[in-house]
């Protein structure tokens, strides 16, 4: 099995000795590596454009659910299964899916495991896996330091959380959706996944094997709207009208110009986008015990 290895050195810190230890398993299984280290924004996702032409079995996304964004963005296609091994701070596809952080084990699915078709968002001509969001969070990520971040982890989006609050109140947003419905709030999260910058969860019935996007969207825009919101996730204690309204959607535009989005974790850009939702756009290799509807058993 030929397999490409893309991997970013400084996902969670000192990335190299994991990776080093991902070639050492996968080779004892038989495969055949061709290593790729990152070194810039957008290097996986060019790796993974070329290794789809380069004649590969499969390609191993190591580091972050940044760099397994941007590997999936480069394949865009079920023609390469890909496989994610877990390196980065918080890797919330590797919990969605039970994918283990111990290095010899990801490999062992990595090389054994069977590709399935898993449904995308898109949001403009990208692709994301878990999320895109707009709103507080989004501000937040926008606003990260990343020496805070390598120093302290998952904790640096919480300072970053609490200092974007407090400086810029998150502004007014719309959203149209397909039957012509304007839906005015102030921060929302578009779901493929039910986990949420962790263990937390926004819409808990979002799955990459269910039809269409799960809506969150946040309907009070008050400092202290966007409180009870952070709380109810970090007390892991569901979201509930009128604070929030849920929608499946599979595709909506959203306005609100100078509004910051965010996409799996790292900022992307700002409003006004199109998003939608794109059934079995890539093969995923996964463990065994992953049922269609996300959960494990």
């Amino acid at each position: 099995m030929r397999i490409k290895l893309v991997a970013n050195p400084v996902s969670g810190g000192d990335a190299r000795p994991r990776i080093q230890n991902a070639v050492d398993a996968l080779r004892k299984r038989g495969a055949e590596v061709d290593l790729f280290l990152t070194s810039a924004a957008g290097d996986a996702r060019v790796a993974a454009k070329q290794a789809l032409v380069q004649g590969y079995d499969r390609i191993i996304a190591a580091g972050g659910d940044g760099t397994l964004n941007e590997v999936v963005n480069g394949v865009a296609s079920t023609a390469l299964p890909i496989a994610f091994l877990p390196l980065g701070t918080v890797n919330v596809f590797a919990l969605e899916m039970g994918i283990p952080r111990d290095v010899a084990r990801a490999c062992a699915i990595a090389v054994e495991g069977t590709p399935r078709a898993i449904n995308l968002g898109r949001i403009n001509d990208d692709y994301f896996l878990l999320m895109a969001s707009s709103g507080w969070d989004a501000e937040a990520v926008a606003a990260l330091r990343v020496g805070v971040k390598r120093r302290i982890g998952r904790l640096a989006y919480a300072v970053s959380g609490v200092e974007a609050l407090a400086v810029r109140k998150p502004g007014r947003l719309e959203v149209v959706l397909t039957d012509g419905r304007r839906l005015g709030g102030y921060g929302l999260v578009v779901s493929n996944c039910h986990y949420y910058g962790g263990r937390y969860v926004v819409s808990p019935t979002a799955s990459p094997f269910k039809e269409g996007l799960e809506l969150c969207l946040l309907r009070r825009g008050s400092r202290l709207a966007h409180l009870q919101f952070a709380l109810a996730l970090l007390m892991k204690r569901p979201l509930r009208e009128p604070l929030v309204t849920f929608l499946t959607v599979d595709t909506i535009d959203v306005a609100g110009s100078g509004n910051a989005v965010q996409v799996d974790g790292d900022d992307w850009g700002q409003l006004p986008v199109r998003i939608e939702a794109v059934p079995n756009q890539v093969a995923m290799v996964l463990p065994d015990q992953v049922h269609t509807d996300g959960e494990m058993s």
